[in-house]
Order: structure tokens, then C-alpha cells, then sequence
């Protein structure tokens, strides 16, 4: 859809009357302790002797020595050599503005990073970035967007909501940051080691605090706030979380075990969607042949997700509101989405309310007017007789070139080759897609139905909940399935990762 596109190899296949993609998508863009809960995540394990410690400097890039990782041969691992183990000591202890004396002690600096992690109960948490607490390399604005991107980051893959509150009371306020100067600031990270500035971020009446090591900013502050959120510190390479790190690329994420980790503490995002479904593309490679590629996309309120199905994961950025990627579509509420696309026809339809607009996929907007010159959008009623409006939902079935429209607990078969409303329809839904296991079924108002070219099937959407419909596949493994039959119920965040609302005001950060 938008901008630059990043394409993997697809085949071109045929199936009935048309091209089938079978590869994955493209890419198409940019507390007060009373509310206190115990962490199951395992804390970092100490560096307790010489040879932990020369493993843990040689691992993160402290030490060119390499360390003992067990007993040699003729008896027990050799002393590190002291003028090497020294120097890289000393490395680590500037670059955690510590006194670099060379020398390991147990001494801590700030407190260790001993005892149960802890997160908050609650899902709705405030912050603010200190007034008398700002950095003097950067404007008070652009502290602000850093920190507001850190929290969004944290809220892409979890479902806390992250508010800035500029007008509560201090003590009411949940997570407090600011900057600091000076070698000793209790608790902090630097965020800039040449002018001594620290990063701090501390839940209210917080006594403890952590040491840690060199970050660039914004990754300091995402760092920061995971701890606030309760993640301790990890020895795993790609983690944000880890105690010492390289700094980061301007365009840095969460990985996959930051994800989960946060994850374990305040579980995956759960919610419904207005419509999906996967956008369908043609191009030609280097040999003239055409290729197919598609991109899914989740839409909800003012808001969309493109998922990346090779990951597994939504594309890093998102959500992004529907004004800015969408232009000339309804801008919220999506009803349903449909994609007519035969050897002679490749149409895409947006339903809201009782009309529906044409999107050029080709220009990347809706389009205005149709071949005749008439105006979009255009009345339900007159473009497709027959169909009722507002919708539920719709999608359209290549094989037997049919689009089905859902309303309330009906489901009409409308023939786009007649352009008209199958005779024996409407039916009950229960009747054309009926339950595998009975009253395991969403019965009516269905969010969304949606074929996936990732998975082959079709899947219908209603709250957090989906429900796969059998195809050919599951026909010829278990012939007893019935046509269109729906197998049970399961939860879209156990199959569909990531898809997490953010704040409003985060929106186009």
C-alpha cells in the first residue's frame, strides 16, 4: 500500500480463473506501592566469581580475552589474566560512570538488582516527564516525543494504556522521568556519558534503584520504563533489557522475548475488529513474469494494523490511522471490505452505513467517480439490489464468485457476474456455515469475515473470539466435516500477535 515495498519471492499460481498468492506479504511503508504485583520473571544471575565475570565482559564486548567456560583438562580453569581482566573492568566501569579503579568488588552502585520484579495491576497508568528534571543537550519538546515513543513501544505489544498527565498531583501521578547530572545519580542510566547526563524513570514513593549502563536514547527510556513496568535486567542478546548493550540503531524494536516477557506480566491485547483482510497486489519481476503478493490488515475504530505474517507479528509502527494510509475512505467504523478479482475484474469495495466507496489500488485512493462519471461514494442498495444496509460484514468467495453479506444473523449469496441476490437467499447463517460442534458458533452480528491467502481459510470475527471455516484441505483429510462447518471457537490473540491499541495522542509517532 504505502511507500517503499520490501517483496519476497511468490510464485504465480492458478486456481479456476484467476492468479492465487501463496507466499507471505510485502510490506507496504514507517504507581504507589499499594498497586504492586510479585513478578514471575527470573532475575539475572549474579556475576558471583573471576571467570563470571570475564565471561560477562567477553560475551557483551568488554574483553577481547576469551574466557574458561569450564575445567581444562589437567584440573581447574586458569586465573583470567589480571592486566586484561583490569583494563576491561575498567572499560565497563567508565562506561557505567563508576569509579575506574579497575578492580572487582560487591560493592553496588545504587541498589543491586536483587529481589521479585513488580508490575502494576492496573492497565490505565499516568506519566510525566519532570520539569526540573530535563536534559540540557535536548528541547524540553523533544524529550517528551522520546519519552512518549518509549511508552508507545511498550503499549504496541501490550495492553496497558500509557496517558501523559501534565495537571494531577504529583503523588498521584504513576510513573515520574527525569534527567540528572553527575557520575552518582542514584538509579540512573546515562543517556549521554561525555556531558554526565542520567536517564530516570521511578514509580511514586520508589526507594530502590537500579544501576545500569550506556544507552542512546530513545532505547535508555524504553529501557527505563520496562524496568518501571517490572522486567529486570537479562543476559540475551537482541533484548532491551539487557544490563550492558551496544547502543541501538535509530530504528530499534522489542524483540520477540521482550515481547513475551512483558506479556507474561500483563497478558497479550485482546479486542475486536471492524474488518480484515488481505490486500492483493501484481507486479512483474526481472523476467516480465507476474507476481502476486499480499498484505493482511486489521482495521478497528480510526485505526489500522498491517500484519506481518512471516513474523508472526504486526509491522513495528503500527497501529496508524486510517486518514493517513487510506486516503478518501471513511476515516472510522469500517462495515466490510471486498475484493471482486477474476481474469476480467480486480475491484475493491469499503462498506460503511448505506454506501460504499472504490478504491484505486494502482493510485493508492478511493476514487472519485466511476467510468460513467458518476460520483463515489455510492448507495448499497444501488450497486449491489438487494443487500440490506448497514452491514455486518462481507467477503468474497472466488470459488464460486460469490460475495456473502451478513446482517445480523442472516448471510446473503450475492452473484457478482448477474449482480444479484442468489434465489434461495438470505438463509440463516447457522445454515450456509454451520457449527462443527453445535453452539460453538457466533450465531449473528459477526465483526468480521475474512479470507486468508496465509492460511488458506476463512475466518469469521466476533469480540476476541474467531471461528476457522473448513476448506478443501480439512475436506480430504476428514471427509465427515461438513461444507462451510466452523470449528471451535478460539481467541484471535492466541493466532493473530501484537494487533494493541495505543494512545490517541501517540497515533502518528
Amino acid at each position: 500500500m504505502l511507500a517503499a515495498s520490501i517483496f519476497r519471492p511468490t510464485l504465480l499460481l492458478c486456481w479456476l480463473a484467476a492468479p492465487w498468492p501463496t507466499q507471505p506479504e510485502s510490506l507496504f511503508h514507517s504507581r504507589d506501592r499499594s498497586d504492586l504485583e510479585p513478578s514471575p520473571l527470573r532475575q539475572a544471575k549474579p556475576i558471583a566469581d573471576l571467570h563470571a565475570a570475564q565471561r560477562f565482559l567477553s560475551r557483551y564486548g568488554w574483553s577481547g580475552v576469551r574466557a574458561a567456560w569450564g575445567p581444562s583438562p589437567e584440573g581447574p580453569p586458569e586465573t583470567p589474566k589480571g592486566a586484561a581482566l583490569a583494563e576491561a573492568v575498567r572499560r565497563f566501569q567508565r562506561a557505567n560512570a563508576l569509579p575506574a579503579s579497575g578492580e572487582l568488588d560487591a560493592q553496588p552502585r545504587g541498589s543491586p538488582d536483587g529481589g521479585a520484579a513488580q508490575a502494576f495491576s492496573k492497565r490505565t497508568l499516568s506519566w510525566r516527564l519532570l520539569g526540573e528534571a530535563l536534559s540540557s543537550q535536548l528541547s524540553a519538546a523533544e524529550q517528551r516525543r522520546i519519552v512518549a515513543l518509549a511508552f508507545r513501544m511498550w503499549s504496541e505489544v501490550t495492553p496497558l494504556d500509557f496517558r501523559e498527565d501534565l495537571a494531577a498531583p504529583g503523588a498521584a501521578v504513576d510513573i515520574k522521568l527525569g534527567f540528572g547530572r553527575g557520575k552518582s545519580a542514584p538509579g540512573s542510566r546515562p543517556a549521554d556519558t561525555q556531558n554526565g547526563e542520567w536517564i530516570r524513570a521511578w514509580k511514586w514513593s520508589e526507594t530502590s534503584s537500579k544501576q545500569t549502563s550506556h544507552f542512546a536514547a530513545p532505547s535508555v527510556a524504553v529501557h527505563e520504563i520496562g524496568h518501571v513496568l517490572g522486567l529486570p535486567h537479562t543476559y540475551r542478546t537482541g533484548s532491551i533489557m539487557q544490563p550492558n548493550y551496544i547502543p541501538q540503531e535509530p530504528a530499534f524494536e522489542l524483540d520477540w522475548s521482550d515481547r513475551k516477557a512483558i506479556q507474561k506480566l500483563y497478558g497479550s491485547c485482546e479486542g475486536s475488529f471492524d474488518t480484515a483482510f488481505d490486500w492483493i497486489r501484481k507486479e512483474r519481476n526481472q523476467y516480465g513474469e507476474v507476481m502476486v503478493r499480499f498484505s493482511t490488515y486489521f482495521f478497528r475504530n480510526s485505526w489500522y494494523w498491517l500484519y506481518e505474517n512471516r513474523n508472526n507479528r504486526t509491522r513495528y509502527g503500527d497501529p496508524i490511522q486510517i486518514l493517513t494510509g487510506w486516503p478518501g475512505i471513511p476515516t472510522h467504523n469500517i462495515d466490510a471490505f471486498v475484493h471482486i478479482w477474476t481474469w476480467k475484474r480486480d475491484e475493491r469495495y469499503f462498506f460503511q452505513g448505506n454506501q460504499y466507496w472504490r478504491y484505486d489500488s494502482d493510485k493508492d485512493q478511493a476514487l472519485t467517480e466511476d467510468e460513467q462519471g458518476k460520483s463515489y461514494p455510492k448507495l448499497i442498495s444501488e450497486g449491489f439490489p438487494g443487500i440490506p444496509s448497514p452491514l455486518d460484514t462481507a467477503f468474497y468467495d472466488r470459488r464460486q464468485k460469490l460475495i456473502y453479506f451478513f446482517k445480523e444473523s442472516l448471510v446473503f449469496a450475492f452473484d457478482v457476474n448477474r449482480n444479484r441476490v442468489l434465489n434461495s437467499y438470505p438463509k440463516k447463517i447457522t445454515e450456509v456455515f454451520p457449527a462443527i460442534i453445535p453452539q460453538n458458533h457466533p450465531f449473528r452480528n459477526i465483526d468480521s469475515a475474512y479470507y486468508s491467502y496465509a492460511y488458506n481459510s476463512i475466518f469469521f470475527f466476533k469480540g476476541n473470539a474467531y471461528w476457522k471455516v473448513v476448506n478443501d484441505k480439512d475436506k480430504q483429510q476428514n471427509s465427515w466435516l461438513p461444507a462451510n462447518g466452523l470449528f471451535p471457537k478460539k481467541f484471535i490473540s492466541e493466532k493473530w500477535f501484537d494487533v494493541c491499541d495505543v494512545h490517541i495522542s501517540t497515533l502518528n509517532m
